[in-house]
């Protein structure tokens, strides 16, 4: 795979070197803590957090925490003994809480462009294997970029799960982060990420500001344009998880940004390889997963409760059964794509939620934006 171009010029005429260098520099050294951020695009909470994520998280060095700049934790389930890859890992804080989670069999590796961020995460290595009570580390951090992933020795089908926080946005080519992610995952391995998407696409003047680049808006993509991506890097369809709207608390930032609104979401990505593709089904959500065990919530779509039967479109059953799910569900052939959530543009039988501007609308009401009423339109076709 050839290596992204980072002097190359962007559509909007930027290039990503400088797009690069304006980042690493923001949260490099404008950003010192949290609280200097000066939008909620980057500290978005997604979901309840577990207990048992609460207690690693408590785990965590001090110093970790106070640089860490994601929209809520990225933690996915059933992670005992995985290989995961945070992609944007920071000061390592969403690391060493997955550390735990996956147990000292497992491993996690962070990458992220900021020498600064990666110095601090590394800085701590030490003090969490002692925290933890392992005999050796089961982490490490990596500088380097996101898009070629070759360039810091990660080699094809090599994880069980990519995770990113808050972090793609910031990167110029969003494709070359998808096929990168697809690439280094093993067959039936999972994207799980949050990020910062609008209801349009962003006009020259938001592409252009050096600060809401740092702050994660320039880059935001048109949450339609994930959907096209995922499918030709070769991605089941997204499962939408959560949405939480974004607020611009900044006079002379909204006046930019106009009517364009901006969403956190979290979505779920998987790489089912051919051969678990068959049709729908009829699944049983066995427990046993740790702090779901009666039920899991899956995305926004499907949810399972233990030993309860549910109809599954063929695309939830071949990502169950190909997945680290597989053991935790009983999975047999039948049932209906007209008695589950259908994807996007497959007709008007109980589509599934998308779009998660109207995700988060049903939550709570969002602010009107955008002339057109784009801001959460129904349906996603």
């Amino acid at each position: 795979m050839a290596a992204p171009c980072m002097n190359c010029a962007t559509e909007d005429g930027i290039s990503q070197d400088r797009i690069h260098h304006e980042v690493q520099d923001y949260y490099g050294r404008e950003l010192q803590k949290s609280e200097d951020l000066k939008t909620n695009a980057c500290i978005t909470p997604n979901k309840p957090v577990p207990k048992a994520v609460r207690d690693a998280l408590q785990r965590v060095h001090e110093e970790v925490v106070s640089r860490y700049y994601g929209c809520g934790l990225i933690i996915p389930e059933c992670l005992t003994s995985c290989r995961v890859l945070d992609l944007g890992s920071g000061s390592g804080r969403d690391c060493y809480v997955l550390s735990q989670l996956v147990g000292e069999q497992g491993h996690v590796t962070g990458i992220d462009m900021t020498e600064a961020q990666v110095n601090v995460a590394k800085k701590h290595i030490a003090y969490h294997m002692e925290k933890f009570g392992y005999q050796k580390s089961n982490v490490e951090f990596l500088q380097g970029y996101m898009e070629n992933l070759g360039d810091v020795g990660l080699s094809d089908e090599s994880y069980d799960i990519v995770v990113s926080n808050c972090v793609i946005n910031l990167a110029p080519d969003k494709r070359a982060v998808l096929r990168e992610a697809y690439r280094v995952l093993k067959p039936g391995g999972e994207m799980y990420f949050s990020d910062v998407y609008a209801n349009q696409r962003l006009s020259e003047a938001v592409r252009k500001h050096s600060v809401l680049w740092g702050e994660c808006l320039a880059g935001a993509l048109f949450w339609r344009d994930l959907y096209s991506i995922a499918k030709e890097v070769g991605f089941s369809p997204p499962c939408l998880v959560t949405a939480s709207p974004i607020t611009i608390s900044n006079e002379e930032l909204e006046r930019i940004t106009g009517d364009c609104c901006f969403v956190s979401a979290t979505f779920r990505l998987f790489k089912v390889p051919e051969s678990s593709r068959t049709g729908p089904g009829q699944v049983i959500y066995n427990g046993g997963i740790v702090g779901h065990e009666q039920e899991l919530v899956f995305d926004a779509n499907f949810t399972f409760k233990e030993g309860e039967v549910v109809d599954v479109d063929a695309e939830m059953a071949a990502i169950l059964r190909s997945s680290r799910f597989a053991e935790m569900f009983l999975i047999r052939a039948g049932g209906s794509d007209g008695a589950a959530p259908r994807g996007c543009c497959h007709g008007k039988v109980k589509e599934k939620i998308c779009d998660p501007f109207l995700l988060q609308q049903r939550a709570a009401p969002a602010p009107s934006c955008g002339a057109a009423g784009t801001c959460g339109p129904r349906g996603c076709c």
